[in-house]
């Protein structure tokens, strides 16, 4: 049943309710409207939990990388809001053609209906990857400087780190920590601290550590972090009397993966991850009883042109 509360629209100036209508055409919003948003959705963010607790039913996607035809598919397969709830695992950005126009609709979506889709931090909403990969890029090709970027940047610092859902499956990013044995330790954070790598922050190890066979943390060679053993999963599981771990991935063939006993579960919601690699996208939908699927979905053709340049709108 839909909250009275979420069927008005915000008062304001500008009209949510057409914003997103217009992204969900792909249209770009004006820089100040984007800049709205912005505001608007981190006094939302703000005043979230690092870890948000929520109830079921709710469906869950890994990571959507700018994929902005993919995820309107992502919402054909699973409903749109409000009839569905949602749980976005981070990574809105990069690889993709449309970061600003998926971020963008999933913030609207989120100042329209704040308890019905939570978004956490990924490791590409973080100043450095932001940059150094795509998203830097099309603030300026699309709005003709890097002020976008910028407050895009700040945003990024107040998204929760977590999702506990009905305090039996934990919904993060990407890893455990050797810095973090209680979810009690995950409330403590400050995360609105600046995002600084080389210190033994934990949140670097929740968006970036990744699992592997072994027991034990261990070295990873093939990017920043460390790699986690199933020995971990289960007794972080076992401490904080958790069901299963729910986290994000970049690429996986089939869309979604169990490891670790089945107590670790990966999602990826980017099919053909970056145009290139072919894989399969998922979601995973978990009912009222906590009874789960999971639903797999091509890539969509992509549509139209890339414009190359846009002025910056009044």
């Amino acid at each position: 049943m839909k909250d009275k509360k979420e069927l008005n629209s915000p008062s304001s100036q500008y009209d949510i309710d057409k914003f997103i209508e217009q992204l969900y055409q792909n249209k770009y919003l004006k820089f100040n409207e984007i800049k709205y948003v912005i505001e608007k959705s981190k006094e939302i963010f703000s005043k979230e939990n690092n870890i948000e607790e929520i109830s079921n039913p709710v469906t869950i996607c890994g990571d959507i990388h700018g994929q902005f035809y993919d995820l309107l598919e992502l919402f054909r397969l699973g409903g749109k809001l409000p009839h569905t709830n949602y749980i976005f695992l981070g990574n809105y950005i990069n690889k993709g053609y449309y970061s600003i126009e998926t971020l963008s609709l999933l913030l609207c979506l989120k100042i329209r209906y704040p308890k019905r889709i939570y978004l956490i931090r990924g490791n590409q909403e973080t100043e450095e990857y932001s940059r150094i990969y795509d998203f830097y890029d099309e603030c300026i090709r699309k709005y003709g400087d890097d002020r976008l970027w910028k407050y895009f940047n700040d945003l990024f610092n107040y998204l929760p780190l977590c999702v506990l859902i009905y305090k039996k499956i934990l919904c993060i990013h990407r890893g455990l920590s050797r810095y973090i044995k209680t979810l009690d330790d995950i409330k403590k954070i400050n995360r609105a601290k600046k995002l600084s790598f080389g210190d033994d922050d934990p949140r670097c190890d929740l968006l970036w550590n990744e699992p592997q066979d072994n027991d034990g943390f261990s070295f990873f060679p093939k990017g920043r972090g460390e790699l986690f053993g199933k020995n971990i999963t289960e007794e972080f599981c076992k401490i904080n009397g958790l069901g299963m771990i729910i986290r994000g991935q970049n690429y996986i063939k089939n869309g979604y993966s169990l490891t670790h006993g089945d107590k670790l579960i990966s999602i990826c919601s980017s099919p053909n991850y970056w145009y290139r690699f072919g894989n399969e996208g998922a979601i995973m939908e978990i009912d009222e009883n906590m009874n789960y699927n999971f639903y797999t979905f091509d890539s969509a053709p992509r549509r139209g042109k890339i414009e190359l340049m846009q002025k910056t709108p009044d």
